[in-house]
């Protein structure tokens, strides 16, 4: 697939955004099968609640696990587009952000091949960037919190994002704990959204968001497990 059209030109290599790129109905039936998800599936954190689909990574190695054929179906959406090279996707982890819920600034660090897609579902959000110094761990840590943030990007519902290249060796993303984002100008992809907005503004996060992020474990262990 030719990624041109969808490249963000406004900040570090690489981002691309792909505005709809699973349908409403789609959209519905992931949120629907989510909904199913048993309680002790989820793994509660403070400020928000995650699944591993495919296995847990792990430096020693994941051991697999079958995706469930409903999440399969968009892990191969993904796969189809070739941004994993010679390597498919074989991890889903799911977060859900409830209104005010966000994350700290991290990068997803050496146990993923380097290359991130998200699909957003249920509600927007914006992602921050920031610049990572020396050799941090791609642990989150506290102490990246006060970073100054140097662009953003705004995630529709039904949106792919995919980061790659310096984005995701150099720099840190991030969500802030917050109601209701305001748009600026650090916010780079405005021209490839599906709806158009003005710098000024205001977004409330009035349900909450559900993403899709999938990527590829290249150290896995050889036998496979079946989850229901």
């Amino acid at each position: 697939m030719d990624f041109t059209d969808f490249e963000v030109r406004k900040c570090p290599p690489t981002v691309m955004y792909i505005p709809n790129f699973i349908t409403s109905e789609e959209e519905q039936r992931i949120l629907s099968q989510i909904e199913r998800t048993p309680k002790p599936r989820w793994t509660q954190l403070l400020n928000r609640r995650l699944v591993n689909y495919g296995g847990v990574p792990h430096p020693n190695g994941m051991i697999a696990e079958e995706i469930p054929e409903w999440l399969q179906s968009y892990v191969d959406k993904v796969n189809n587009l070739g941004i994993f090279e010679s390597q498919n996707a074989n991890h889903v982890l799911v977060n859900e952000y409830l209104p005010g819920q966000g994350i700290l600034p991290h990068t997803d660090g050496p146990l993923f091949y380097p290359i991130i897609s998200t699909i957003s579902c249920g509600a927007h959000t914006v992602l921050e960037f920031a610049k990572r110094e020396g050799n941090e761990e791609g642990d989150r840590n506290e102490d990246h919190a006060g970073r100054e943030v140097l662009f953003k990007l705004l995630l529709e519902p039904r949106s792919l994002l995919i980061l790659k290249d310096s984005l995701y060796t150099d720099y840190l993303h991030s969500i802030g704990e917050t109601n209701e984002d305001t748009l600026c100008d650090r916010i780079c992809n405005y021209d490839l959204c599906e709806n158009t907005y003005k710098i000024g503004d205001h977004l409330r996060r009035r349900s909450p968001r559900i993403s899709l992020t999938i990527r590829n474990v290249p150290k896995t262990s050889k036998m496979k497990l079946k989850f229901c």
